[in-house]
């Protein structure tokens, strides 16, 4: 697979582009229309000029030539692969796989999903080719963290998980790991409940956001604290995937705290709207 395509360019479908294109493959990124498109790009480019700042590439130019963004999906018709990377919604979601479906040519071309918690099949059914369709997670920032999910539902072809192995680590020097096709795959279902754990702490006036997060970086190791994680993941993500368990295993602790959804309603998203649990510029 040389040919790429990525739908989305915000903070995720930006660094799965950046990572393709490092990695040498033709890119295609589309967006909604000409302005999301020309900050897509904008983005990308500011991520590659940090990196060959840092010595991490030779030419943020010579990557960026690589990778082209549109304003309509029909230009990723001729890819190998399209990694969808839009807003966390199973109805956006099911609408574009149908979409792809229509508008990409090759019969053996993957339908990926980069999301983090709505179960694979949902979307490949939507397709009239769901043995091509196969969840593969990403984790931000993209091109620093090596963890990849791979994620197949139970219509997935092992030829489309192997094809989707040997772009993620032969590729892109990724590490795969193997999940089931359940909602918050390994990492969210083992992370989601600790960050509300969190939130609930905040709420209920048992500590505060510093002291809570001071606590797991000092005494448990952990390199940022629950509430600043979830402010860099997204509040409106972190809810959405809470909500995702919540529906498919009706556990108590994967219930989104009251706090957690005024703050998402509030548009307090953590760092991508400046204020969150914290502030930031």
């Amino acid at each position: 697979m040389e040919r790429v395509g990525v739908v989305g360019c915000g903070l995720m479908g930006a660094g799965i582009a950046e990572v393709c294109s490092r990695a040498g493959l033709d890119v295609v990124v589309a967006e909604s229309n000409e302005a999301a498109a020309a900050a897509g790009r904008a983005r990308v480019a500011k991520s590659l000029e940090r990196a060959e700042a840092k010595g991490r590439i030779e030419s943020a130019s010579e990557v960026l030539g690589r990778l082209r963004v549109a304003a309509e999906l029909e230009a990723l018709a001729d890819r190998d692969i399209v990694v969808e990377a839009i807003v966390e919604d199973e109805a956006a979601k099911t609408d574009l796989f149908r979409k792809l479906d229509k508008i990409v040519v090759s019969p053996t071309a993957i339908f990926a999903s980069n999301t983090s918690s709505i179960p694979i099949m949902k979307l490949g059914v939507a397709t009239s080719r769901p043995q091509n369709v196969i969840g593969v997670h990403f984790f931000n920032p993209v091109p620093v963290l090596r963890l990849v999910e791979l994620v197949p539902s139970l219509l997935t072809s092992a030829d489309t998980t192997e094809r989707a192995r040997a772009l993620v680590e032969g590729r892109l020097g990724k590490t795969a790991i193997d999940c089931q096709d359940r909602a918050g795959f390994v990492v969210n279902a083992l992370l989601i409940p600790f960050v509300l754990s969190a939130i609930r702490m905040l709420e209920s006036g048992f500590a505060t956001a510093k002291d809570i997060d001071q606590g797991l970086v000092l005494g448990a190791a952990h390199p940022q604290g629950p509430l600043a994680l979830a402010d860099l993941i997204g509040l409106d993500t972190t809810k959405a995937v809470a909500d995702s368990l919540y529906d498919e295993f009706k556990e108590p602790l994967y219930a989104a705290p009251p706090l957690l959804a005024r703050m998402v309603d509030a548009g307090l998203l953590g760092r991508k709207s400046g204020r969150g649990f914290y502030t930031y510029d």
